[in-house]
């Protein structure tokens, strides 16, 4: 989360607050075919209670994507149950993949903090730089003789 806290009475996306006859209406199926969804795991609602189906605004809009796949696209449920799942499967490792690159991005910023301290922490008095000159001069090495030395 955020850390901020949030209002108890705030709705959003994921408030359920539909109840199945209202979902059905605005989603534009029939209540039936809405709680056959939900025993496929196709839309699994909130419950209340006493088991009352709560639907959110995203179940609604899930439920016309269900209903487009099905009726426009001519996909069968198993099918368009897969495609949910790979759907969301896809969202978690987009969402894993933003936090792992936040998490490199303050690694790296923290790195690159310490390698300046680093750098700043150099006497560069002590280290005088003298350019090497290139010199044609060649030097002949001759080994004593062995006989010499014993």
């Amino acid at each position: 989360m955020d850390g901020r806290r949030r209002n108890p009475y705030e709705l959003t996306q994921d408030t359920p607050v539909y109840v199945i006859s209202v979902a059905a209406q605005l989603s534009g199926l029939h209540p039936q075919t809405l709680r056959q969804y939900d025993r496929l795991g196709l839309v699994s609602p909130d419950r209340t209670a006493g088991r009352g189906r709560r639907y959110s605004a995203r179940d609604i809009e899930l439920l016309r994507q269900v209903q487009q796949l099905s009726q426009t696209e001519g996909i069968n449920l198993a099918g368009i149950k897969r495609i949910i799942e790979l759907e969301n499967q896809v969202a978690a490792l987009q969402a894993r993949v933003a936090e792992l690159e936040g998490a490199l991005d303050g690694v790296a910023a923290t790195m690159r903090q310490r390698e300046a301290a680093v750098h700043a922490s150099y006497r560069r008095d002590l280290v005088p730089y003298q350019e090497v000159q290139q010199t044609s001069a060649l030097v002949v090495w001759r080994p004593k003789s062995r006989q010499q030395t014993d």
